[in-house]
């Protein structure tokens, strides 16, 4: 699944558009996950697409997956998902207007081709920026955190 690349065109129209639309997970809920029972990277996932993902911090937990790449390794992914017994993968970009939409519906697109309608592929709503801008509750669980970087 090697895509070609053409410097003229945007790094993701090498690959399919998705024909899935993930649905987007309020920061809320993901919170909420985060404070009570459900353990990151047991009962969901979540993982960071960004291009810069070291910029800025990330929610503590989330695995670090180029957007670029991930496309050519949903086997891969949706096999390490599937035996985890994760149920709820959370994708997340900047803002979840662009990579993060994107990725979440390849994702969306690889899990209705398996049939597995056990796993759900979510966007996190508002992205990172939206999650940063929501309050010390959320701050607290960046690593890395860098106030600097998201003063606008």
């Amino acid at each position: 699944m090697a895509a070609s690349v053409d410097s003229s065109q945007p790094w993701h129209a090498a690959y399919p558009t998705p024909t899935s639309q993930a649905a987007a997970l309020p920061r809320q809920e993901v919170l909420q996950w985060l404070e009570g029972d459900r353990v990151n990277g047991k009962d969901f996932l979540l993982i960071d697409v960004r291009r810069d993902d070291f910029k800025g911090g990330t929610v503590r937990g989330s695995l670090n997956l180029p957007a670029q790449s991930f496309y050519t390794t949903l086997s891969t992914v949706y096999t390490l998902v599937l035996n985890s017994g994760v149920k709820d993968v959370v994708f997340y970009c900047g803002s979840c207007g662009g990579r993060g939409t994107r990725v979440a519906g390849w994702f969306s697109d690889y899990l209705k081709e398996k049939q597995n309608a056990s796993i759900k592929s979510f966007i996190l709503e508002g992205g990172i920026k939206g999650w940063a801008a929501a309050g010390p509750e959320y701050i607290q669980w960046m690593d890395e955190f860098d106030a600097s970087v998201w003063k606008m």
